[in-house]
C-alpha cells in the first residue's frame, strides 16, 4: 500500500515547479510587454521631421503704410529715446513719409502644383506674400481665398516642377494624449520644430464654426499658419492661436482642425470664397429651467428665438421651437447645429424636426447662402397693432408696462413694437438673478404672444393649470432675442 502512496506521489506534479514555471511565464510576458511599449514609442522624432520639413514655408509679407505714428522698428515703444527718434524723423521730412510694413508667419503645402494654407491673419492686407521653402528657394505668392470666420487662407505659387506636399489627415480620430509635432517659424527664427501632446479636443474661443485641438506642442508668434502633425505625417490642424499671459508659449496652443480646414480650403479651391448653409433663424441654448417650462424630457436641442425671412420661414418654423434634429443628425446644442448647417450645401433641402407644443413636427427646409443672408437688408417690420392704455402690473419680481408711443421713444425701439415694458426689477428675486433689467421687452409669455396686461396673465393662469413649474418669457434687449423660465413656486 505504502509502495502504492509512493508511486502516485512520483506521477502527480511538483507545485513548487509549477509555481516557477507560472512566476517565469509573467515575467516574461511583462518583458515583452515592455518591449512592444518601447518600440511603439519613436526614438526620436528626426525620421519624421525630415520627411515633412520640405512641405512647410515660411511667410512674409509686406504692406505700404500711409505715415508713421512714431519711430517703430528703430526703438521699442515707451523707450527714452522714442521723443529724439521721433524729432529726428520729424526734421528729415520722414513723419508722413508711406512706409512699408513687413510681418511673418507659417504655412504648407498641399499640392505638387503649388497650393499652400496658412491664417487669414498673416496675409491680411498685404500688398506682396513671399514665400520661403525649406531649401532656401523663394516664390512670390498669389492669394486664392480667405475665410475670416476660420481664420484660413489659400495661396498659390507657380513653381517649374512638383512641389512636396503633406496630406490632410482625419482630426475627429486625434485623441487626448496622442503625440504630435507643430512646424514653423516660431518669433521669425526660421524653420523649428516642436512636439507635444493632443491636450484637449473641440475647443471654441470666439467663431462660430471654431473647432481647436490644444496642443502643448510649442507655438508662438510666427508659428500661425504652420502644421500640426500627427506621428503618421498628416496634418490634423492649423496652428492659430495661443492663450499666454506675456505673449510666448506657456503650453497652451490651439490649432483649427483639419474637418473644418478641408472643406474651406475645397471651397475657397473651387469658388474662391465660402459658401456656406444657411437656415436663417435664431437661436439659444435650453436650460433646465426652459426645458421644463416647455415640456422637454431632454435638455437638449437649440430653441429658436427669432425666424426672419429665410428659409427657415418659409418652410413653416416657428419662435419657440426647439430644433431636435438636422439633416438626420441629433441637435446636442446651438454650436453643433451652427457647425452642422454651415457645413450643409447650399441649395440642399434638408428634414429639420422641431418640437412644438408637445409634439414634434417635421420641416423641409431648402437652405440658402449665409454670405449672402449677412449682408441683407432687413425685411419691413409687420404694421403695427391698435395699443391699449398704458397698465402697470408687479408679478414675479417685475413691473411691467403696456407699451406707449412715449415709453416706445424712451427705450428707442420702433412704434410698431408689441409687448410688455420691463419697467422695475426687484433685485432679491430670481428674475433680477437670471439677468432681467428696466428697459427689457417681454413679447412672449407661456410661448404666445402678449401686448397686454390681460395676455400676460391669461398666459400665466394657463401655465398653472397645466401643471408647469415655470412660465418662459421670450425678451428682447436692443432688439436680441432669449428665453427666460421664471419659477412659479410663491
Amino acid at each position: 500500500m505504502q509502495r502504492q502512496a509512493i508511486a502516485l506521489s512520483r506521477q502527480l506534479p511538483d507545485v513548487n515547479a509549477i509555481r516557477a514555471l507560472m512566476v517565469g511565464a509573467l515575467a516574461l510576458a511583462f518583458l515583452l510587454v515592455q518591449t512592444l511599449i518601447a518600440s511603439a514609442r519613436p526614438e526620436s522624432l528626426a525620421p519624421l521631421a525630415e520627411q515633412i520639413s520640405p512641405s512647410v514655408v515660411n511667410i512674409t509679407t509686406s504692406t505700404v503704410v500711409e505715415g508713421r505714428t512714431g519711430p517703430q522698428g528703430i526703438v521699442p515703444e515707451g523707450s527714452p529715446f522714442e521723443d529724439f527718434f521721433r524729432e529726428f524723423q520729424d526734421r528729415n521730412g520722414e513723419g508722413d513719409r508711406p512706409r512699408r510694413s513687413s510681418a511673418l508667419g507659417s504655412g504648407f503645402v498641399i499640392s505638387e502644383d503649388g497650393f499652400i494654407v496658412t491664417n487669414n491673419h498673416v496675409i491680411e492686407g498685404a500688398d506682396e506674400i513671399l514665400i520661403e521653402f525649406f531649401n532656401g528657394d523663394e516664390l512670390k505668392a498669389e492669394l486664392i481665398g480667405t475665410d475670416p470666420n476660420t481664420d484660413i487662407a489659400l495661396l498659390k505659387v507657380d513653381a517649374d516642377g512638383p512641389l512636396p506636399h503633406v496630406p490632410f489627415g482625419n482630426s475627429d480620430q486625434a485623441r487626448v494624449g496622442d503625440w504630435v509635432v507643430a512646424m514653423g517659424n516660431p518669433l521669425g527664427q526660421g524653420f523649428s520644430v516642436s512636439a507635444g501632446i493632443v491636450s484637449a479636443r473641440n475647443r471654441a474661443l470666439s467663431g462660430t464654426y471654431d473647432d481647436y485641438i490644444q496642443t502643448d506642442a510649442a507655438i508662438n508668434r510666427g508659428n500661425s499658419g504652420g502644421p500640426l502633425f500627427n506621428m503618421d505625417g498628416e496634418v490634423i490642424g492649423v496652428n492659430t492661436a495661443i492663450l499666454s499671459p506675456n505673449g510666448g508659449s506657456i503650453g497652451i496652443g490651439f490649432s483649427m482642425a483639419s474637418n473644418v480646414v478641408t472643406r474651406v480650403v475645397d471651397q475657397l479651391q473651387e469658388f474662391g470664397e465660402t459658401r456656406r448653409g444657411w437656415l436663417g433663424v435664431r437661436i439659444q441654448d435650453l436650460t433646465d429651467d426652459i426645458a421644463e417650462a416647455m415640456g422637454l424630457e431632454e435638455v437638449s436641442g437649440a430653441l429658436v428665438t427669432s425666424v426672419p425671412d429665410g428659409p427657415a420661414k418659409d418652410a413653416g418654423m416657428q419662435d419657440g421651437d426647439v430644433i431636435l434634429s438636422f439633416a438626420g443628425v441629433d441637435v446636442a446644442d446651438t454650436r453643433g447645429l451652427v457647425r452642422q448647417v454651415g457645413n450643409s450645401p447650399v441649395g440642399e433641402t434638408v428634414r429639420v424636426v422641431v418640437f412644438r407644443d408637445g409634439d414634434t413636427v417635421t420641416l423641409r427646409v431648402t437652405l440658402g447662402r449665409r454670405e449672402e443672408a449677412e449682408g441683407a437688408v432687413p425685411a419691413a417690420a409687420p404694421a403695427p397693432e391698435t395699443p391699449e392704455e398704458p397698465e402697470t402690473k408687479d408679478v414675479l419680481g417685475l413691473t411691467l408696462s403696456t407699451l406707449s408711443d412715449e415709453l416706445r421713444e424712451q427705450l428707442g425701439v420702433a412704434q410698431d413694437q408689441q409687448g410688455l415694458a420691463v419697467v422695475s426689477v426687484d433685485e432679491t428675486t430670481e428674475a433680477y438673478e437670471k439677468g432681467l433689467r428696466s428697459g427689457d421687452i417681454i413679447t412672449e409669455a407661456g410661448q404666445q404672444k402678449v401686448s397686454s396686461i390681460s395676455d400676460f396673465e391669461t398666459r400665466l393662469v394657463e401655465v398653472k393649470e397645466a401643471g408647469r413649474k415655470s412660465l418662459l418669457l421670450l425678451v428682447r434687449r436692443a432688439g436680441d432675442p432669449r428665453f427666460v423660465a421664471l419659477s412659479l413656486a410663491e
